[in-house]
């Protein structure tokens, strides 16, 4: 199951610190990203993405590769590397991969001028760790698609609230 999170923070380093600790948690096996995008809002109001995967570069590369492919089979390898890599990257300019650009840009109205908002697509993950670290940067929690007790306390941990934690039930040991 695919688990979506934004988190509203008040400046771009911060966002970005909270990116380099998720891919620290992907390196260590908590989590497996597979889109992260940081979205700013300037003074004007215009939200501007910065994707973390570049489908231009993917699409240079792989258009690169068929292109001088193709292009030795035409005793060309050169012109099919150059025609191969535009075309790669014009493919993967058009392309959208991971969290829509448009549910982006919609929810980023919502966020103040100024400020920045971290989206992160997660296909698995533990997420009692990865929600710990990542309330430990604080932020705001601007969407999830986690259960609603799940987001209450996601959100609280965000806050800086403690995490409620449930009374152990004890049991007294019979009697001989």
């Amino acid at each position: 199951m695919q688990t979506l999170i934004a988190i509203t923070y008040p400046s771009e380093t911060q966002a970005k610190a909270v990116l380099d600790t998720l891919r620290g948690l992907q390196r260590d096996y908590l989590a497996n990203v597979e889109d992260a995008v940081i979205v700013t809002r300037d003074a004007s109001g215009e939200a501007k993405l910065h994707q973390s995967f570049s489908t231009t570069a993917a699409g240079a590369t792989g258009g690169a590769l068929w292109g001088t492919l193709i292009g030795t089979l035409f005793l060309n390898p050169l012109l099919g590397l150059v025609v191969g890599g535009a075309a790669g990257a014009a493919s993967g300019a058009l392309t959208d991969y991971g969290i829509s650009d448009d549910f982006m840009k919609d929810l980023a109205q919502g966020m103040a001028p100024g400020s920045s908002a971290l989206f992160i697509l997660l296909r698995d993950a533990t997420l009692d760790r990865v929600e710990t670290e990542l309330a430990s940067h604080g932020g705001a929690l601007l969407y999830t698609n986690l259960p609603k007790d799940a987001e209450a306390r996601f959100a609280g941990e965000l806050a800086g609230e403690s995490p409620i934690s449930t009374p152990v039930e004890t049991v007294a040991p019979p009697v001989p």
